[in-house]
């Protein structure tokens, strides 16, 4: 396999690559952090993208591209009102014009700018911070409320489409015999719990009350750039999962991961709960960006949002687990058990809680 080092090169940086490091934790492709001796551009990110879930690496690129220029024309004609900072990561070409590099084992690279200043965290501390959060998904939205989602590739077929899921767990579970664990016996009468209920926003859609629209599909919060000097939420990053589907699935992703102080890799799981504060910090960030374009029916469905995508993740590494980890990287054989588990937990506390989550939406429309 060609090395890293050697395909950062291909990427012909303003300057020598003097280190190459792993850089941060993400569950589906490799990433390294490549530095420079270059006063210009002291690091770039550089990434083999993982073909087995992006079949089509091609058209995440473009995807990516027609993004960022959309952004950055936008930005242009109508810059923030705000003084703020705002960062759209760039994508590097080849010495060739190329937005991606092939080596000669087939590894799909590709080479984005790294944001100086800033970094991200796997869980929200305080208020500030949730608003911080709630803002850059809110400002997300807003630079691409007017791309027409027809532009962007549907790369990821049936992603965020929760029936689609329940329809492999139930292909998978008619293959396998699960073990007779009691957390695995848990999640199988979990999941038939709430069988019926999973189609409530693909339903939506279907009667036209929620719309297609460009989301980014992977707003957790460790996706979320803050500037160290600030402590103001200045980007929105790992663009891969950029497509037309419904901003509900990025609304509930956000919170989902936002207000579980615990985060998902906990084993704690009897003390996972869904912290309202954060969810109305979150929210106030949110809607003070978002309210240009969010409907009526928008509002009326961002609760049910909230407990889908937090069943759905649940639901999906579940499935891995019982499928033989197939799809998430895992650090031992019950990884994926226990993560589904912690999703479980997390659904179950927002269904007690659902009073109180939808008085605080009700309360900032």
């Amino acid at each position: 396999m060609a090395h890293p080092l050697d395909i950062a090169d291909q990427f012909k940086p303003q300057g020598n690559v003097i280190d190459l490091q792993e850089f941060g934790n993400g569950n589906i492709n490799s990433t390294f952090l490549v530095t420079l001796d270059a006063p210009a551009q002291k690091h770039f990110i550089l990434q083999r993208i993982n073909t087995q879930v992006f079949r089509q690496p091609e058209l995440v690129m473009g995807n990516i591209c027609t993004f960022t220029q959309h952004v950055r024309d936008r930005l242009q004609r109508r810059p923030l009102i705000s003084a703020r900072r705002w960062e759209v990561p760039q994508v590097l070409l080849t010495g060739d014009g190329q937005n991606h590099y092939v080596d000669s084992d087939g590894s799909f690279w590709r080479a984005i700018s790294f944001i100086e200043g800033a970094q991200t965290f796997d869980t929200i501390e305080d208020s500030d911070r949730a608003r911080e959060v709630g803002y850059v998904l809110g400002m997300f939205h807003n630079l691409i409320s007017d791309l027409p989602p027809e532009q962007l590739a549907d790369t990821l077929p049936g992603f965020h489409i929760t029936p689609h899921y329940l329809q492999h767990y139930d292909e998978v579970l008619s293959k396998t015999s699960p073990n007779p664990s009691s957390e695995v016996q848990y999640g199988l009468r979990f999941v038939s719990d709430r069988q019926t209920w999973a189609q409530v926003l693909e339903n939506a859609k279907a009667r036209g009350h929620l719309r297609l629209r460009p989301i980014h599909g992977d707003p957790k919060v460790n996706n979320v750039m803050i500037d160290t000097a600030t402590g103001q939420g200045i980007s929105m990053v790992d663009l891969d999962t950029v497509k037309p589907g419904l901003i509900h699935y990025d609304i509930g992703d956000c919170l989902r991961s936002s207000c579980n102080p615990l985060g998902e890799e906990t084993d704690r799981w009897e003390r996972v709960s869904f912290d309202t504060d954060i969810c109305q910090s979150v929210l106030q960030g949110y809607l003070s960006v978002a309210r240009d374009f969010l409907t009526e029916s928008d509002y009326d469905y961002i609760y049910d949002a909230i407990r889908l995508i937090t069943f759905e993740l649940g639901l999906r590494f579940f499935t891995d687990y019982l499928e033989g980890n197939v799809y998430f990287k895992t650090k031992y054989p019950e990884h994926n058990l226990a993560r589904a588990i912690v999703q479980f937990k997390l659904t179950e506390s927002i269904e007690s809680q659902e009073t109180a989550i939808r008085a605080i939406i009700q309360e900032m429309r």
